[in-house]
């Protein structure tokens, strides 16, 4: 069975998990305060739900390619995480927010084989070392931990060999400063001012690195382009504002 860990946060105070954990008290104080808009597919993180039209198809697309998913199987593309589920994969959500899991349970009305926790990546593999996963989705999440590659080795670790990792992220150029942040936040509203702080935002190129050291190979980076008059996502070969990446842990 194909076993998904869906992680949304890694932002818990260091003060109740310790020196290893790549907490940021002022993020997750940020996002509980939003916990009840992230369902709202017309709310402050629209952009998020529309962003499925491009993220779902290129995880079924990564699955099938590393030997998870057979194309015969699943020939239209997802259009979920909710759909992950429905192909009969054990999914395990966790978020470092404890009001956004609540919401998120609340949103499970079809008792669809989702796990709910509320931990950080760290904190769950310490109380679950035998844990591992086929793949792990942690979308818009790196830039708002405190140690990247710290998150990056534990996804490793909870990676099964052959299993995969994908990433979507904001680069960090002047091109992102001024559409992530100047435009989305306080000109256009796109989303809340304060999402994002641009010096966290990673480059392709970090990230590759971080994964190299954790024994991890990236397989595809693609560039993705936002509408915000259509509220569509486009892929694009640029990759100066947004990217999504998929890595694979060899065997």
């Amino acid at each position: 069975m194909l076993r998904l860990g869906l992680f949304r946060g890694s932002n818990f105070a260091r003060r109740a998990y310790g020196s290893n954990s790549t907490a940021l008290k002022e993020e997750i104080d940020k996002f509980r305060n939003v916990a009840n808009t992230w369902w709202d597919v017309n709310g402050g993180f629209k952009p998020l739900h529309s962003m499925n039209s491009l993220r779902i198809p290129f995880i079924q697309d990564g699955l099938i390619n590393s030997g998870r998913l057979k194309r015969l199987e699943y020939p239209k593309p997802l259009k979920g995480i909710h759909p992950l589920a429905r192909l009969g994969a054990t999914v395990t959500g966790l978020d470092a927010t404890e009001e956004s899991i609540a919401v998120a349970k609340s949103h499970n009305v079809n008792n669809l084989n989702i796990n709910y926790i509320f931990s950080t990546s760290e904190k769950f593999l310490e109380e679950n070392p035998d844990a591992s996963f086929d793949a792990i989705v942690a979308s818009e999440v790196i830039e708002h931990v405190d140690n990247p590659e710290l998150f990056l080795k534990t996804a490793s670790k909870l990676l099964k060999p052959n299993g995969s990792l994908f990433l979507t992220t904001v680069n960090r150029t002047r091109t992102s400063y001024l559409a992530a942040i100047i435009a989305a936040e306080y000109v256009l509203g796109i989303v809340p001012k304060g999402t994002h702080e641009w010096n966290r935002f990673r480059t392709p190129e970090e990230i590759q690195v971080m994964l190299s050291n954790c024994d991890v190979e990236t397989r595809m980076i693609h560039g993705m382009s936002y509408n915000p008059i259509s509220n569509n996502w486009s892929w694009t070969r640029g990759t100066s504002v947004d990217y999504a990446l998929h890595a694979v842990k060899p065997n």
